[in-house]
């Protein structure tokens, strides 16, 4: 049975110069609030290429500002080549700040950049701190190497707008795995505002909970699939290599692979008929939810899944050029919920191959872990409730004074 939060809205940031784990995390908070509210809007700010593709619940909605890429070296272009990137950004900056002065939200959640794309949010958010919205940071469990974030914050000075601007931060992962901020100079006016929710739980589809049943499938996933094809590479070879690896496999390629990397693997597999390989399903829950065992690159919501579903996985995380997925990996690691293999052992054809066949015999993370919880949703719907009444009553204060 639902609550009310009659005529709350919440707005959403999420950059998308890289994947799709910011929108599908931000999609994931909004649909499991508007499950537990009745009332409440949520409006979704979303720079990915395909927002569109995804479904969304009633009164969950999304923005599309244009696309900006992110490239190896660290810099930015424009998805449309014949728009300069500063022009880009300015409009950017514009729709954001549009889209906020015309929903006029309670609540401001912004997903892992706290000043947004090259500061596109620092405007708006300083103008909702004038309205009297709740401004929160949502922070994923790893950020990526200590010296490495702290030095792109230092250069920015986002600890001390943090400190300014922000009412609260939510650490979307528990206390004791990891925690983003380890090794940087954290303020106490920042700590004090920190909440470790938990991981965020997933659900599958209803349909699939209907035919509950386990698929004959280990499945390949490179989540957006832009940095993916040395995983897809290494599969192929693997498969290719051993004879007596049966298990079929189901690889997702990515939305985001270069369409040439695509191609060149749906040939290579087309010989193979252990092989299955599709581009996208927008309901990877689905997916990991009838896997034998899963096969990743280790990133946030990927592995949130596989926890949700109690899956066996084997990670082959990614080691530049952000080391948020090594470190994740070596964090689960020891605490013995996946299997780790790094870049040299998945390239060799039969040790891979060898890696892949002990996953399907690894038991689940339930077994290494049982008393690993996935409260984060949970959390961060009591949260946005209290918060949310509060400024309500305040508001209704104000009106009768």
């Amino acid at each position: 049975m639902s609550r009310r939060l009659a005529n709350a809205r919440i707005l959403m940031y999420s950059h998308d110069t890289f994947g799709l784990g910011h929108l599908r995390r931000c999609r994931t908070i909004a649909h499991a609030l508007v499950e537990e509210y009745r009332g409440l809007q949520v409006l979704i700010i979303s720079g990915a290429t395909i927002a569109g593709a995804f479904d969304y619940r009633a009164r969950v909605d999304f923005v599309k500002i244009p696309s900006v890429i992110k490239l190896r070296n660290g810099d930015y272009t424009s998805m449309d080549g014949h728009i300069d990137i500063q022009e880009t950004l300015r409009m950017r900056q514009s729709i954001i700040r549009s889209t906020a002065e015309t929903f006029q939200p309670d609540m401001f959640i912004i997903d892992k950049e706290p000043l947004g794309l090259r500061g596109e949010v620092e405007e708006t958010l300083a103008y909702l701190k004038t309205r009297g919205a709740s401004l929160v940071l949502g922070l994923r469990d790893v950020m990526d190497a200590p010296h490495l974030l702290d030095a792109e914050w230092k250069r920015k000075d986002v600890m001390g707008r943090i400190g300014q601007l922000y009412d609260d931060i939510w650490v979307y992962g528990p206390p004791d795995f990891y925690d983003p901020l380890t090794g940087l100079d954290v303020p106490a006016s920042v700590r004090g505002k920190m909440q470790f929710v938990g991981f965020l739980q997933r659900k599958c589809s209803p349909a699939r909970r209907a035919r509950n049943s386990r698929e004959d499938y280990l499945l390949v996933t490179t989540g957006g699939g832009g940095d993916g094809a040395d995983l897809v590479r290494n599969v192929i070879a693997a498969y290719d290599a051993d004879q007596t690896l049966t298990q079929k496999a189901l690889v997702v390629l990515g939305p985001y692979m270069p369409a040439e990397q695509r191609r060149e693997f749906m040939q290579a597999a087309s010989g193979n008929e252990r092989l299955h390989l599709i581009e996208f399903d927008n309901r990877m829950e689905d997916l990991i939810a009838g896997a034998k065992a899963v096969v990743a690159m280790g990133g946030y919501n990927t592995y949130c899944e596989i926890l949700s579903f109690d899956k066996p996985a084997l990670i082959v995380p990614r080691t530049a050029p952000r080391q948020e997925q090594l470190i994740r990996a070596l964090r689960a690691t020891e605490l013995g919920l996946v299997g780790m293999a790094d870049d040299e052992e998945a390239a060799d054809p039969q040790r891979f191959a060898a890696a892949l066949r002990e996953v399907l015999k690894r038991p689940p993370p339930s077994v290494t872990a049982p008393d690993l919880h996935l409260e984060g949703l949970t959390h961060i719907s009591r949260i946005v409730a209290e918060r949310l009444k509060a400024r309500q009553a305040q508001h209704l204060s104000l009106v009768r004074g």
